[in-house]
């Protein structure tokens, strides 16, 4: 909670915050208060248990972005985490979308893709148990793992309706406008099928927002990217990498506006320079 507070405290006030928290997290009650109770929060929610993989990381997305739209100010969105760190000041930020207005900045490739294993497309045509279980624990993840083995060897797929659009898939996280982020939301609304048709998938997050606004008016808007610095590499037993303070100079040199995977105590004096470097960029 302590890192979450910082990433508020970073940005200036014309940034707020929309937060949710897994429910299944135990957390002290004066943490959790003082976060809800920041000013620049607008929303906090601890509605849904969200294990790593599941589609409820994608439906507490959803739900954060319903609570976005209702305030007719907030021109443009960012989807971060708390493993992330911003790498960018507010002004620059703010400075570079400007000039940037009418941009999507969306990482997507075209279902299946040589990008994930299976061209991705195992998400999808299996039980993908991760809502059920937690794939954080080993008992957990031996559960989904053994339920995938037994569906390959009995050489069960699951059916992919033709009446879905055509799928892309890409990062979770992404920089939109309000107008894309309302299409999302609208469609959502309208257009059931497919997030009913992700249960029990992995990762929808990773292609729900990327097959609906592929499949929009917007793609033509659609910048290949997220803006967020990610070190494809194994590193602190974590891939990708947890980043350190090693990691500083590129992360300043890069155009991305957030640092990921933050993890303390690997990044703690990553953290530290980049909240100096934000001190000495408002002098």
């Amino acid at each position: 909670m302590k890192h979450i507070k910082k990433i508020i405290d970073f940005f200036n006030d014309d940034y707020i915050f929309y937060i949710h928290i897994d429910k299944k997290i135990k957390l002290p009650e004066p943490e959790l208060l003082e976060i809800e109770r920041d000013g620049k929060v607008a929303f906090f929610s601890r509605k849904y248990k969200t294990n790593w993989g599941g589609r409820n990381t994608l439906r507490s997305i959803l739900m954060l972005s319903d609570e976005v739209l209702k305030n007719p100010e907030i021109e443009c969105i960012h989807l971060i985490s708390g493993g992330d760190f911003p790498a960018k000041s507010s002004k620059n930020i703010t400075d570079y979308l400007k000039d940037n207005k009418g941009k999507e900045f969306l990482e997507n490739f075209s279902m299946p893709s040589a990008n994930w294993a299976e061209g991705g497309m195992g998400r999808l045509l299996y039980y993908n148990l991760y809502d059920l279980f937690n794939a954080k624990t080993n008992w957990g993840n031996r559960t989904i793992q053994l339920a995938l083995k037994i569906q390959r060897r009995l050489k069960y797929t699951r059916k992919i309706s033709k009446k879905l659009p055509a799928l892309f898939g890409g990062s979770t996280w992404w920089t939109l406008s309000r107008n894309c982020l309302q299409y999302v939301v609208d469609y959502t609304r309208k257009n059931p099928m497919l997030l009913k048709r992700l249960k029990f998938s992995f990762c929808s997050e990773e292609i729900y927002f990327q097959t609906v606004i592929m499949n929009s008016p917007f793609a033509i808007n659609v910048i290949n990217g997220n803006l967020r610095y990610i070190k494809w590499e194994y590193k602190h037993n974590s891939m990708p990498a947890i980043l350190d303070e090693e990691d500083y100079n590129d992360i300043g040199k890069s155009d991305r506006f957030f640092a990921r995977k933050i993890e303390y105590p690997y990044s703690e004096k990553l953290v530290n320079e980049l909240e100096r470097k934000k001190v000495n960029e408002s002098k």
